[in-house]
């Protein structure tokens, strides 16, 4: 069985349903996988053990049988190689799945990555008004870009593979705002993939396990 390490306790609210453990259960349960789920921290492994499977001390990280992974990207395209699913049989299709898994991470994510940021982190800097225009026109162009790569398909390649999953989960990062709203495509794109029965069991138990961690004075 797999081995699942999170965080479950010390986050802000902003952050719940977007900590890339999610990745990880999604794939998981897209692949049928039996797994189970370990805190970071408090009630859990120690931070200091922790450190001897993911080397910066950040979640996700699994641990199948022998093998520990971290990187949401490495464990997803793990899980998605091992099962059988969510990635085509090797060639010029199974590419191009990964090539998309790739872009994900790298070409969409980053400026989505850094408009939340300056919206989220550094909305009271002095610097953030002027600097938020720059930053969302580099998520505005990239958006338009992956509308016109996505054309009339339901899924990036034309079936749902691992690199719906991780582009679904960058574009929800983009929640806090209604960038999303000026893309028709992409939100009935999003809306698709999260209406998996795989996701909406993954996005349950990673929510209930904040919950589930909340003092019952808090609750």
């Amino acid at each position: 069985m797999i081995t699942c390490y999170t965080i479950t306790k010390g986050l802000p609210d902003f952050a719940k349903g977007l900590v890339r453990d999610l990745r990880v259960r999604w794939a998981l349960e897209e692949a049928g996988m039996p797994y189970e789920v370990m805190p970071v921290g408090e009630n859990g492994m120690s931070r200091a053990e922790y450190r001897a499977i993911q080397p910066f001390g950040q979640v996700p990280a699994i641990r199948d049988g022998a093998l520990t992974l971290f990187e949401s990207g490495a464990i997803v395209l793990h899980i998605a190689s091992i099962s059988g699913t969510m990635l085509p049989p090797a060639g010029d299709r199974h590419a191009l799945a990964v090539e998309w898994m790739f872009a994900a991470l790298n070409t969409v994510e980053n400026p989505i990555q850094q408009l939340a940021a300056v919206d989220i982190f550094f909305a009271r800097e002095p610097w953030s008004g002027d600097a938020r225009p720059v930053f969302l026109a580099a998520v505005t162009k990239r958006l338009e870009q992956l509308t016109e790569a996505l054309g009339d398909r339901d899924y990036l390649i034309g079936e749902f593979t691992a690199a719906d999953l991780l582009m679904t989960t960058v574009l929800r990062i983009l929640r806090h705002t209604d960038v999303l709203d000026s893309f028709p495509t992409l939100s009935a794109y999003k809306a698709r993939c999260e209406a998996r029965p795989a996701f909406q069991k993954a996005l349950a138990d990673h929510m209930a396990a904040f919950a589930d961690a909340e003092p019952a004075a808090d609750r």
